[in-house]
């Protein structure tokens, strides 16, 4: 998959600036970002939802603008909102999933048995999905995207509402589709936890790609913790960090950003000054 160069704008607000990256095959791939910084944007676009106000993303070699038909036919979406049918049985949601991409008979029984399987429900895919736990839910959300053998499986905030224990679930998932099914992974999240899983990352900001590398290596890069702090008027107190300590602050949508070794000991300096 390949970003190039793409370009979002709102009524004259730039949501997406330039921003370009490549995806590798069988890759677990982060985009990682507060609220605003043009994630969500960037998901639609992929998924087809959106046209970039300028740039290319294509998978395979089929463009989201001008060949959206193709591309779709190459992904799958997992969306932050629920879209399975809670009434219908597991068995009931893949099987009307399949009849959407032209899947039918004994080869689409057999792939709802495969993804079944892949995802760890097998043995309940009678049962009304109205009565399994958040996570298996989304595990269900999981074998729709890969039911028709995508290229690229993209996931929008896949944990949001998950107690840890079924985020790690849905991770430890992830990791194991990705292997063998043998689909590149792209998943949105604002969590750093999370973020970590990933093979490699791309940070937004403010509509800019600041950041792009495996986890340990941007963590290398930094060279210690990144500190965020909230206040009611940040551009004043990071006046004041910057006199009182000597070191590089920046003011972010509204929130005091700075890297510091041994965050949790500055942070004690800071509310004791």
């Amino acid at each position: 998959m390949s970003v190039q160069n793409i370009v979002h704008c709102y009524e004259g607000r730039t949501a997406l600036n330039g921003v370009s990256f490549e995806v590798r095959p069988a890759e677990l791939f982060g985009l990682l970002g507060p609220n605003g910084s043009g994630k969500t944007t960037l998901f639609r676009i992929l998924s087809t939802l959106m046209i970039p106000t300028a740039g290319r993303a294509t998978i395979v070699g089929f463009d989201a603008a001008k060949d959206p038909d193709g591309l779709r036919r190459q992904i799958g979406v997992v969306f932050q909102a629920q879209s399975i049918d809670a009434k219908l049985t597991a068995y009931e949601n893949l099987w009307h999933q399949g009849h959407l991409y032209g899947q039918r008979g004994p080869v689409l029984k057999t792939r709802i048995k495969e993804i079944l399987g892949r995802v760890g429900l097998a043995d309940r895919s009678k049962e009304r999905v109205e009565t399994f736990s958040g996570g298996m839910q989304r595990r269900i959300e999981l074998a729709k995207g890969l039911l028709h053998h995508p290229s690229v499986l993209l996931l929008d905030e896949p944990t949001t509402g998950l107690d840890p224990g079924a985020r790690r679930d849905v991770w430890q998932y992830l990791q194991l589709l990705r292997n063998q099914e043998h689909v590149s992974v792209i998943v949105t999240t604002h969590l750093m936890e999370e973020a970590e899983r990933c093979d490699r990352l791309a940070i937004l900001n403010e509509g800019k790609l600041v950041a792009l590398g495996a986890p340990t290596e941007l963590k290398r890069e930094i060279g210690g913790d990144v500190i965020l702090l909230e206040a009611r008027d940040p551009e004043s107190l990071a006046d004041r960090i910057r006199v009182r300590f000597n070191v590089e602050v920046a003011v972010l949508n509204n929130k005091i950003r700075l890297e510091r070794e041994n965050g949790h000991r500055f942070i004690t300096d800071v509310v004791e000054a």
